[in-house]
């Protein structure tokens, strides 16, 4: 069956600017780290990305070692573009990848050199059949590499063609504010930082050194985006865990990165109690959470993962109620504190 996207796909979307760019991204954006790889069921994934489309997102989260196996959730991805995203589409969707982190064998298949950033991207559009990225990021900073090459890297990857924008991710404030000075000098403006953030995951909050911002102030000053990945902190953050740890959690599948050991009884104390926050405010645990980060006007848009249409349909329920009283967010700190 030829797929019709939904005509009224942007009307019920939230679209945020990326820090000072021209670029809007939707508050919710779908991330392909699980459940698009090659031992994911193919048609199950590309039912919830023309969902995802249906319901106005707009942006597709990739990166080269994305899978199991690392580099088939772009071939799927690929796969799926071209049989259901085709000519025009093409223009209504924002697409990103990476390279950072372990890919192929010897020397040059992981961290931050020139040669392996700007070789993972060729491989990364040939996997996905396309001819440019709209961004590429930087997956994490190496720090035997000069980060100047790094930066240099990513400029070369937008000046070629291969990428519209340059992003990066996994960046500590101090190593950020550093590359996003390298990249303006540069004349490749950085589009958005993409760090790990959630309920359960404060650093960006941090600072390191006195008289230093913490990375979300760093970003506001610079005018760049911010794309929270895990803001369900790998699916604690949701309704699985509230009765211990089903069978198809993340936590049970030998191939996920969420392990039990994480799952304590303290924590599990913290999600049962945030649950009833969320439960006051009508909304799934999932829910907001979601839209705990998007109350912040720096964060750009939630990166999340989806098993399923309906989980999809579920989590973007959170843009129904994005405003928090102040009773409440004094509620979730007490209790994200105990």
């Amino acid at each position: 069956m030829i797929y019709t996207p939904s005509e009224d796909r942007y009307t019920s979307m939230l679209y945020n600017r990326c820090g000072k760019s021209g670029v809007l991204l939707p508050a919710v954006s779908l991330g392909l780290w699980h459940n698009f790889g090659s031992v994911d069921d193919f048609e199950n994934g590309r039912s919830i990305i023309r969902r995802a489309f249906d319901r106005g997102i707009t942006h597709f989260d990739l990166a080269n070692n994305y899978g199991p196996a690392p580099g088939s959730a772009e071939e799927n991805f690929g796969k799926i573009l071209k049989q259901d995203f085709t000519g025009h589409l093409r223009d209504e969707l924002i697409i990103s990848s990476k390279a950072g982190y372990y890919m192929w064998p010897g020397p040059y298949g992981e961290w931050g050199s020139r040669k392996y950033l700007l070789s993972s991207l060729d491989q990364s559009l040939k996997r996905m059949q396309l001819e440019y990225v709209d961004i590429f990021y930087s997956h994490r900073p190496d720090p035997d590499t000069p980060l100047e090459e790094t930066m240099m890297a990513l400029d070369t990857a937008v000046r070629s063609g291969r990428a519209l924008y340059a992003g990066i991710s996994n960046y500590k404030a101090p190593e950020a504010k550093k590359a996003i000075e390298i990249l303006k000098q540069l004349g490749t403006p950085c589009l958005i930082h993409q760090p790990k953030y959630s309920m359960f995951e404060r650093w960006v909050e941090e600072i390191t050194s006195p008289g230093d911002k913490n990375l979300l102030d760093v970003l506001e000053e610079y005018g760049v985006g911010c794309i929270p990945f895990s803001p369900l902190a790998q699916g604690m953050l949701t309704n699985k865990y509230l009765k211990g740890i089903p069978e198809n959690s993340r936590a049970a599948k030998s191939h996920g990165f969420l392990k039990v050991s994480e799952i304590t009884e303290e924590r599990l104390q913290q999600i049962k109690r945030l649950n009833e926050i969320a439960k006051q405010r009508n909304q799934s645990l999932a829910q907001m959470a979601l839209a705990w980060l998007l109350k912040d006007k720096r964060i750009t848009t939630v990166l999340i993962g989806a098993s399923s249409v309906a989980q999809l349909d579920d989590n973007l329920a959170c843009l129904n109620n994005l405003e928090f009283s102040t009773d409440e967010l004094s509620g979730i700190e007490k209790i994200l504190k105990s």
